[in-house]
């Protein structure tokens, strides 16, 4: 038996043990969401939060780096539309993530079962 065949069957060995165990684990629930109806909704909420957080993070973040585009273009048209570009998606994303929670609750209210 070589050394590939051998560290297969000692994995596999491992994984059908680990099945076989698997009946006595409980998982509990880490989001705290439970078998509730609103569970996607809420869970859907906060990935939203999460993620409105993070963008609004990096929006600031390139809202700096635009004016320091801006400010080392020299005067050359290419660059200044370049730094001018990111200013304004920037914004955008600040736009977004202000609006995330307005925009994810008339979702989940579509979305809402009946």
């Amino acid at each position: 038996m070589n050394k590939k065949n051998f560290w297969l069957a000692i994995f596999s060995l491992l994984l059908l043990a680990g099945i076989a165990s698997a009946e006595s684990i409980t998982i509990q629930d880490p989001l705290g969401i439970g078998t509730s109806p609103n569970g996607f909704a809420i869970l859907f909420q906060r990935i939203s939060k999460a993620v409105a957080g993070i963008v609004g993070a990096l929006s600031t973040i390139m809202i700096i780096v635009s004016g320091i585009m801006y400010l080392t273009s020299a005067g050359n048209p290419a660059k200044m539309e370049n730094a001018k570009k990111a200013f304004f998606y920037a914004i955008a994303g600040i736009v977004i993530s202000l609006t995330a929670e307005a925009i994810t609750l008339t979702i989940t209210g579509i979305l809402k079962p009946s």
